[in-house]
């Protein structure tokens, strides 16, 4: 792997963190899947298996703000590894545990490692980028999207016919992408010392005042509740959800969700692009707001509709994060880490207690009346018409560099 020159996207390191990231993340969503498996063999009702959630995704939203603050002063190339070394022990436990402590215990590792891993991958994306930031990012989440979806497939295809010790079996990816990511230290450590030797580019982006920043970043959150609530709803409750409501089993309803996340990876790789092209802010309006009627359908929605009406769901709602991620780190320029934290973080942290609440709701008013209220969270969108413009210039010289290769004036 060589270090980027500069406007160029190194696609081999992109790949790379695309990869691992799918592998990561796939390796993270086995603990979703199985939870109808997990309900069945130790008797655990929806709020324990919202507490698993919380307990995994608290773990990651606690440490990943810290570790992207504390890299963005120290970048450690190397530390994609021990995330990954977290990820690996996580699921050991969680494949040899006897009681629900133990998977408590498995969750809050596996979670440590996505708190690791998280920050600090996405700025070797960015630096990866050679400007195109959108892309980079779409790319690079893309893959952890692409995991997701593959988590339940293969939790219905190994872990539900061989029982819970055939989570083991998944810590071979974290062997491959340990070593993936050795390779992508390496390659990161050399990128930084190239750029050190380098004049600093100058930010495209509007600088704001402090006050005005820490408004945006907390409308920025807003969003990111509002989807990531929603999604916790269905990446948690979905199977269990067609299996009350539809009657289907087990391995179908898994299905029905690979599907859904594999609408979640596809959106996510569009959003990027877009952003780059239209602008974040554009991408952030159509994507949360723009879901609200399909959102509104589903709950009143046969099994024919359903599994399109979610597909939709997906591949629009999922367009925002990549966009609201580089939104934020223009806001907040030399902040790469912090900001990727942060919001990585708050989208485990929120999804968490989104899943534990709504287990809670499950658990008292029914898995379906779950979906009657998260249909308004899309609502929430309208706060993007209090973001500021903050990618005029950089919209401005984009335009005029397309014109220009078109061999006509900018208007």
């Amino acid at each position: 792997m060589r270090s980027p020159s500069a406007g160029s996207t190194a696609v081999t390191v992109l790949i790379a963190l695309s990869f691992c990231h799918m592998l990561n993340d796939m390796m993270q969503s086995l603990l979703a899947a199985i939870y109808p498996m997990l309900k069945r063999d130790y008797g655990l009702d929806f709020g324990q298996i919202g507490l698993l959630t919380l307990t995994f995704q608290f773990t990651a939203s606690l440490l990943q703000p810290v570790v992207g603050i504390y890299t963005d002063k120290h970048p450690k190339p190397f530390s994609l590894v021990l995330g990954m070394g977290s990820t690996f022990i996580g699921l050991m436990i969680l494949a040899t545990a006897g009681n629900y402590g133990l998977l408590l215990v498995g969750a809050a590792v596996i979670g440590m490692g996505s708190s690791i891993f998280h920050p600090e991958s996405s700025r070797v994306a960015r630096m990866a980028s050679g400007g195109r930031f959108g892309l980079a990012q779409s790319v690079f989440q893309v893959g952890g999207n692409s995991g997701q979806a593959f988590g339940p497939l293969l939790a219905a295809l190994i872990v539900v016919p061989y029982g819970q010790g055939s989570v083991a079996w998944f810590s071979a990816a974290a062997a491959i992408a340990a070593m993936i990511l050795y390779r992508v230290g390496i390659w990161y450590r050399e990128a930084r010392a190239d750029a050190a030797k380098k004049p600093a580019p100058a930010s495209t982006a509007a600088r704001l005042p402090r006050k005005k920043v820490a408004i945006t970043l907390a409308l920025l959150v807003s969003l990111v509740f509002s989807k990531n609530v929603y999604m916790a709803s269905i990446s948690s409750y979905y199977t269990f959800y067609l299996i009350e409501t539809f009657g289907v089993s087990v391995q179908t309803a898994q299905i029905y969700l690979f599907i859904f996340l594999g609408a979640v990876a596809a959106g996510t790789l569009i959003g990027g692009p877009v952003g780059d092209r239209f602008g974040r802010k554009v991408v952030i309006w159509c994507s949360i707001l723009g879901v609200l009627p399909f959102t509104l359908l589903l709950p009143h929605a046969n099994l024919f509709w359903t599994p399109i009406l979610t597909v939709v769901i997906g591949l629009v709602l999922a367009s925002a994060f990549s966009a609201i991620v580089v939104y934020g780190q223009e806001l907040m320029p030399g902040k790469v880490g912090t900001v990727a934290g942060l919001f990585f973080g708050i989208s485990f942290g929120l999804g968490g207690l989104g899943a534990a609440v709504l287990g809670q709701v499950a658990d008292w008013q029914g898995i379906r009346f779950v979906y009657q209220i998260c249909a308004f969270l899309p609502a929430l969108g309208l706060l993007t018409a209090f973001l500021p413009n903050i990618e005029k210039d950089r919209l401005d010289a984009a335009r005029a560099a397309r014109a220009a290769a078109q061999g006509s004036p900018a208007e």
